[in-house]
């Protein structure tokens, strides 16, 4: 399933995971397709930008239009006509969102005051939709407020039904500002379910399954959660949590230096472009995020020196690209001027426009790493890139 072609600087290597739906070239950048669609974007779109696949998230198809309906429809490639490999994530971070962090806009990076603080009352306890026990969760659909159950095993079953080539365990993410306690009973409990989707998930045929490693900002807990995840019959690793910008290389290096290096490793829920190099260098091969299309949506576009709102006056009557030498749809056939226009007048291509050059930057920029590995580039890549970016 998965080769190392070549290994570069610190951890980083390229390789290629091999799905009955394509190949895809490592590292990369896999584009979020929460409800079997990346916001805005045609299948073609996203394909002509670059992807080689995307990943949709199991509780929100579970809850509607349902497994079943995609199963019948052919799996998760022939429902949203897309031809290449697709992810599918657990649920764990949703049904997460819904019980201790719900009503906290709680990210995969921690830096935030609310975060630490992580303030309880009663209003939040009242709407509280999860609820965790030894079994799974119980909770209460955001749609229509109908009570479910999602436990490992109907975890496998419903990504089953979805038929994607990559599937993550379920798992469970514990507050990023608990006790070490709280992050340890959540990754023995992880541990233990990751257990039950490997048993339920024996007569699965050509699709792989990933365990996650949990355990907070903890060296102990997190090389705990790799040494026993790496004992198991995984096919490849996901690494789950939140991070603090400045952490985020030491957990990384704790993790993969345990996990077994023939395995792929996938980073859960990051995508900022400093972030990519961090974790390239400390041996992951793909990565997952919906920051580049949400801050398109919201006219916050990636350039190569560093991000700029388009909705800023300056561009208005600027007659250039986004971002000189891109070339992107956006970038190869609009002006600035015309897509801040588009933002000023609500006009629905403006979410298109901004997504396409967003996805691309990042797709684009991993697939640069890869050649910097194979080529003996990378660290010149990531010089002049970040001298820029961040200068």
């Amino acid at each position: 399933m998965f080769s190392i072609e070549k290994k570069g600087k610190g951890l980083a290597r390229a390789g290629v995971i091999k799905t009955i739906h394509g190949d895809i070239q490592t590292p990369a950048f896999i584009p979020v397709g929460t409800k079997a669609t990346v916001k805005a974007l045609s299948p073609e779109q996203v394909k002509d930008l670059g992807a080689q696949a995307v990943l949709a998230n199991t509780y929100h198809l579970y809850l509607e239009p349902g497994s079943p309906l995609v199963a019948k429809a052919g799996g998760l490639s022939k429902f949203m006509h897309w031809s290449g490999p697709t992810f599918t994530d657990s649920g764990g971070f949703q049904v997460f969102s819904l019980g201790v962090a719900f009503g906290k806009n709680i990210s995969k990076f921690s830096d935030t005051p609310q975060l630490e603080e992580e303030k309880e009352d009663e209003e939040s306890e009242h709407v509280r939709l999860a609820k965790v026990t030894e079994e799974g969760v119980t909770f209460r659909s955001h749609i229509d407020g109908s009570n479910h159950e999602l436990t490992p095993e109907r975890s496998m079953e419903i990504q089953h039904e979805l038929g994607a080539d990559i599937m993550f365990a379920f798992d469970e993410f514990a507050r990023p500002a608990a006790e070490l306690s709280e992050h340890r009973a959540a990754m023995e409990r992880t541990h233990r379910w990751a257990k039950r989707c490997l048993d339920a998930h024996t007569d699965a045929k050509n699709q792989a399954l990933y365990g996650i490693v949990q355990g907070g900002r903890s060296e102990e807990l997190r090389k705990e959660s790799a040494r026993t995840l790496a004992k198991m019959e995984f096919d490849g690793f996901g690494i789950g949590g939140t991070f603090t910008k400045k952490d985020l290389v030491l957990t990384l290096d704790w993790i993969n230096t345990e996990l077994p290096e023939e395995k792929p490793r996938h980073l859960l829920g990051i995508g900022e472009p400093e972030d990519l190099f961090i974790g390239v260098e400390n041996g992951i091969d793909t990565f997952d995020c919906v920051a580049p299309t949400r801050m398109g949506r919201n006219g916050s576009l990636y350039t190569k020196r560093g991000k700029i709102n388009i909705q800023n006056s300056k561009y208005a009557s600027l007659l250039e690209p986004i971002d000189e030498g891109c070339d992107c749809y956006t970038c190869s056939n609009f002006t600035s001027a015309y897509v801040a226009h588009l933002f000023r007048g609500k006009e629905m291509l403006a979410a298109t426009l901004a997504s396409i050059h967003n996805l691309h930057f990042v797709v684009t920029l991993v697939a640069a790493m890869r050649r910097g590995i194979l080529e003996g580039t990378y660290q010149s890549l990531k010089d002049s890139f970040l001298g820029a970016y961040q200068g």
